[in-house]
């Protein structure tokens, strides 16, 4: 498979999550997943670079077999869907529905104290958004890296009436020296930025390693920059469990050693426990 990068885009638009806004707000939770069931096909059938990009996903990397990839495609949209569900219920208040546990919660609180200032590095696994609200007071120190080209055009339709959000956003466009600044001067306020560690923008500052088995390309100036600044990091996961529960994942990760290594293992080990919770819906891997 040919590797072709990442152009800005998420999966969903403006349309479909007014949608979900509306049913959620007069209908709620179970409401909106049985909608999904209806809309989860739609992608199998119209969507077919996504398609294509999840069979290969299936087939060369979890390797199931012809028969339960087959399956599996309804399975990952749905999937995906339900965390963008999640994500709009929780911005709106709406949490009875959800249960929250933390791994390694003490070890993270620890560090986000600790006066330093720290980079916490995500993926397009799960639903990280779905954590936001519950940093509680440290919210107000978070500064989000948003990569997402459709961010601006989605964001009024999803907080429309949502809780206000505590944590500041750093947009990363064409002057990428600019946004390396107010991360510098984020961290020297010490505060905390977040990042997302599994997709690049220009194929120049992007290597090839090998990830889950095969070559694929990973960020170059983002671990360089980790590495660099000398503060902690930590690899953060939300992942969707069973009956509306969520897992929080924080790993710190190892200061003597190489910060992008560490995160693909880091990775490797959360997509071989939640496969289904990989949204990278392009051809990642060549």
């Amino acid at each position: 498979m040919k590797q072709n990068k990442w152009k800005g885009k998420s999966r969903g638009g403006s349309l479909g999550n007014w949608f979900f806004v509306v049913t959620l707000k007069y209908l709620g939770v179970r409401a909106a997943y049985t909608l999904l069931a209806f809309v989860a096909p739609y992608f199998v059938f119209f969507a077919p670079k996504a398609r294509k990009a999840i069979w290969f996903y299936n087939r060369n990397i979890i390797r199931y077999d012809v028969l339960k990839s087959v399956g599996k495609l309804f399975i990952h949209f749905y999937t995906f869907g339900q965390a963008i569900i999640d994500k709009i219920a929780l911005k709106h208040g709406i949490s009875s529905y959800y249960k929250f546990n933390y791994g390694n919660y003490t070890d993270f609180l620890n560090i986000l104290d600790s006066g330093t200032g720290c980079i916490i590095i995500g993926a397009h696994v799960g639903s990280w958004e779905v954590g936001t609200p519950y940093f509680r007071e440290y919210g107000k120190n978070i500064n989000i890296v948003m990569l997402d080209a459709e961010y601006n055009k989605i964001k009024n339709i999803i907080e429309n009436g949502a809780e206000q959000r505590d944590y500041k956003v750093i947009p990363l466009g064409n002057d990428g020296l600019e946004s390396i600044l107010k991360i510098k001067k984020a961290l020297d306020n010490k505060e905390y930025v977040c990042l997302q560690g599994d997709r690049y923008m220009d194929e120049k500052n992007s290597d090839e390693v090998v990830f889950m088995g095969r070559k694929a390309r990973f960020p170059r100036g983002l671990f360089v920059m980790c590495d660099k600044l000398k503060v902690p990091v930590v690899f953060y996961y939300a992942m969707r469990e069973r009956g509306g529960n969520y897992n929080f994942i924080f790993e710190i990760s190892d200061p003597e050693s190489d910060t992008r290594e560490n995160y693909i293992k880091s990775l490797e080990r959360i997509v071989e426990k939640y496969p289904q919770q990989w949204f990278n819906f392009y051809e990642f891997w060549d």
